[in-house]
């Protein structure tokens, strides 16, 4: 009876018992998940790619974005960031308020 017990225990919290089991299986279909997604932004990049090859306005608007290269002639705003939400903060090269 005890044997049956031991055995018993071990078939589901062993080291290769059930519990075990189940838990390389969620964390099999995870990893399955994960390189299926992985599998879908490889394709994805591999058409940019070919795209970067082939296409000159494929490869001008990676400039522009990554770069912020401009065509002769045009200009280049850039705003400043959002104010920050704290009314207390000096932005940068202004000078403090005085205290009282």
């Amino acid at each position: 009876m005890l044997v049956a017990a031991a055995f018993g225990y071990f078939a589901v919290a062993g080291e290769n018992g059930i519990t075990v089991y189940k838990q390389k299986r969620a964390e099999d279909r995870q990893l399955a998940q994960q390189i299926e997604a992985l599998k879908r932004e490889n394709a994805g990049l591999q058409v940019h790619i070919e795209r970067l090859k082939s296409d000159p306005e494929e490869i001008e608007h990676e400039a522009r974005e990554r770069f912020h290269y401009t065509k002769a002639g045009e200009v280049i705003y850039t705003l400043p960031d959002a104010p920050s939400s704290n009314p207390s903060a000096t932005p940068p090269g202004a000078a403090p308020a005085p205290s009282r």
